[in-house]
This record gives C-alpha cells, structure tokens and sequence, in this order.
C-alpha cells in the first residue's frame, strides 16, 4: 500500500503541478480531492506549458489513472474547454474519471460570488469570482447539484428552480445586481454538458480508490491552493472554501487516514500569495518586484500579479504540525541566484514579545511582525544543477535552515520550470 498526499505548505501556488507531474509517472492513479477552477496547476514539458485547473496533473501518463474527486466542485464548461486544450495537444484523457457526487458550478453561483465582492468593497476576500465559495455553499446547505443529477432530468429541473428563484431574489433585492435566468436553457446547457463527460463519471470514486488502495497500487492525492487558505487552518476569512490539508483527502476522495503512508509539503524557497489577507513577511518595495518578475509569479488561472515576500518559518511550522508532514519539495530556488542577501523570518514580534506559533486571530497577526535572520546568498545559477553537491554552498546552507524550521526532511528541490530542472535527495 502507499498512497502520498501533496499539499501546499503556504498561501497556494507553491509548484505543486510540476511536482505532482514528476512523481506521477511512477503512480498508477492521481486523485484529485478538493477546491475548483479557482486554482491552477502549471506543467512544462519540453517547449508546451499546460495549465491545469481541474484534471489531475497525472493526465500526461496514459497508465495513470485520473481522478476528479467527491470533494471538487466541477465547472463543467471549463472542464471541457480544458479538454478541448489538451486533446489539441495530442493528450488523450481515456485515463480520466470524475465523481458523480462532485458538486456541479453553476451560472448563478459565479454572479453570486461577483455580487459578494462587489458588495464588500474594502473588505474583499479577493476570490476569482469563478463561483467556487457559493458552491460549497450550497453544498453544506443541502441544495446543491452534482454531477449525477446531470442525469435525471426532473431532479435538475426541481433543484433549478429552487435555485434559481433564490438566488435571483438574493442576487436581486440584496446585492443590487440585476440578473435573471432562463430555466430551460440552463436545463438544457447542464444535461448536454453531462452528456459530453458521461464517458469519464464514475458512480463511486471512492470505490475505484479504496480498491486500489487494497490491490497495493501506488496513489498520489492532490489538492489544490495551499495550507494558509484551508477554510479551517488559514487567514479566515481570506481563505479558500475547502480544506487543502492533508486531512481533506480523506473526506475529498472517500479513503480511511490510515491509508496515508506520506505526506510530501511543497514549499517556495520565498512566499507569495494572491487576493487580500494578511502576509507578515511581504516585501512591497523593490526586493518584491523583482521576486514576482524573476519568479514568473502571475496566476495561471487569473494572471493575476501575486504578492511576494521572503520565507516565513512560522507559517512553515504551523503547515508542518497540521498536515504531519513527511518529506519536503523545496521549489523555485533559482529565482532566489541573483541575492547577496537572504532573509528568513524564524518568529513574529507581538507587542514586544517573540512568538512562534502562528495566531489564529486575524487581528493579532495584523499586529505581528516578522523577526529575521539573514544568510548569505550564493549569486550564481542554480539552474544546471543535477546534484545536491553541485549546489553552491550558500544554497546547501539556506536548504538545511529550511529543513530545520520545518522539522522534515527535504526530499526534492526544484531549479527551473522545466520536468529536467529537478534534484532529488
């Protein structure tokens, strides 16, 4: 049995794809187990970059079984435009399957979550308004619509309905935005869409993975987003809608936690983050600028400019502690060549006294502020790099202090976009 979870040790966007693309080639099924379109995974192989926001990264290896899970929420029109784009790439998804209990984003919840934002003016949560939040929404309120309700068309239609005259009154009277929806085209849209992906949905997914488990095949669980976003165990309420903690592969694909053999954190020699929200270490100046430019760092599902700031250790331990990490995938240290100087924030300052456990109080963390210690940088390239001894000193010496603050063993770190651009310990 080995099934290994990755999760996001930070505010998301960590390389998480690249990642779950290099281990996947050796796995016989990738699960995928929470959030939505609201993410995006990159890989590159070769000259292509595929960004993926629902498929499983695993999608490039024929053998690998894909899974979307119970716990995604599916915008089925992005799903098969995101087909459409690999298929034109030559990429065959016959490995892919879907849960029919995954929850179904409607038009609705997409005007509801713009309406939301627009409401709340300063105090945005910064969402893509895909509609991934009112989904889930909907989901824990016991009126959604998943995918197997594609199927049955008196079913959808009396859950449209219901939805429809709410949401319309809600989008309506209280948010002021004018909407209105015609029933028998979405009816329509939603079964043809359910037609067009009949082929890969799966009655019982989490059958398909539990038998796996017990036919001693090798699983990889992938979330999207990262630790600091869980709706539980980050910045709330600057949060994602679900949990990408290792806990939530559980609950997002339907497996026992004493399936869990590995835990693998992925985890950016700096941090960025995308939306508002609090971020201790965020250098807002000229030291962050040239982070986002040297790093690439724009949303792949968005293009959003992400937000970026020097390594935080006390994120890292409380994203250890919660998810019992056991290995670490250290990424993008090469953005990190051209510094004389590294900065790594080991405790928060709060009101004159050091802390080190993360506060879960939003408004204490806004008063927090970070305490550094400064290394040496290495100023030269990482990017050729094969082996760890081939890293300059500096760069070993930075490593081992990550290793240390996050009280696990670094397993792999990556030293350039591309699947070759890999070391592993």
């Amino acid at each position: 049995m080995s099934v290994t979870v990755i999760v996001g040790t930070q505010w998301g966007d960590e390389g998480k794809g690249k990642i779950t693309d290099l281990l996947a080639q050796d796995m016989d099924m990738v699960v995928r187990y929470q959030g939505g379109n609201n993410a995006g995974h990159t890989v590159v192989i070769g000259e292509e970059v595929f960004k993926l926001h629902l498929i499983p990264s695993g999608i490039f290896f024929p053998k690998v079984t894909c899974v979307i899970g119970n716990g995604v929420v599916i915008d089925p029109a992005v799903l098969l435009e995101e087909k459409a784009s690999l298929e034109g790439k030559k990429c065959s998804l016959d490995n892919l399957r879907i849960s029919s209990q995954a929850h179904v984003i409607m038009p609705y919840h997409k005007d509801l979550d713009a309406a939301q934002e627009k409401k709340a003016e300063a105090g945005r949560i910064g969402t893509t308004c895909r509609g991934i939040g009112p989904c889930y929404v909907d989901k824990y309120s016991r009126y959604g619509i998943r995918i197997c309700d594609l199927y049955h068309t008196d079913i959808l239609r009396a859950k449209l309905e219901w939805n429809i005259e709410e949401k319309t009154f809600i989008i309506n009277n209280y948010y002021k935005s004018l909407v209105s929806y015609d029933l028998d085209k979405m009816l329509g849209d939603y079964t043809g869409y359910g037609k067009a992906i009949k082929q890969y949905v799966v009655e019982e997914s989490s059958a398909l993975v539990n038998d796996s488990i017990k036919q001693g095949k090798r699983i990889l669980m992938e979330g999207a987003q990262g630790t600091m976003l869980d709706i539980d165990h980050g910045t709330y309420p600057f949060v994602t809608s679900s949990n990408p903690v290792s806990g939530g592969a559980c609950v997002g694909a339907g497996i026992p936690p004493k399936a869990v053999d590995e835990v693998l954190g992925v985890v950016k020699a700096y941090v960025t983050r995308v939306g508002g929200g609090p971020f201790p270490t965020e250098e807002t100046g000229a030291i962050g600028e040239e982070l986002r430019e040297k790093g690439h760092e724009y949303g792949a599902t968005t293009g959003r400019p992400r937000r970026c700031g020097w390594f935080d250790g006390v994120v890292m331990k409380h994203a250890s502690k919660i998810n019992g990490l056991t290995g670490l995938a250290v990424t993008k240290l090469d953005v990190l060549d051209g510094f004389k100087k590294i900065k790594i924030c080991v405790a928060y300052k709060h009101k004159g006294r050091e802390i080190q456990a993360f506060p879960t109080d939003l408004e204490r963390l806004n008063q927090c502020e970070p305490v550094y210690i400064e290394m040496p940088g290495w100023e030269q390239t990482t990017c050729k790099a094969k082996k760890f001894d081939e890293l300059p000193q500096n760069a070993r010496n930075y490593l081992a202090k990550l290793s240390e603050v996050a009280e696990a063993k670094i397993s792999m770190v990556s030293v350039g976009p591309e699947r070759t651009q890999i070391i592993k310990l």
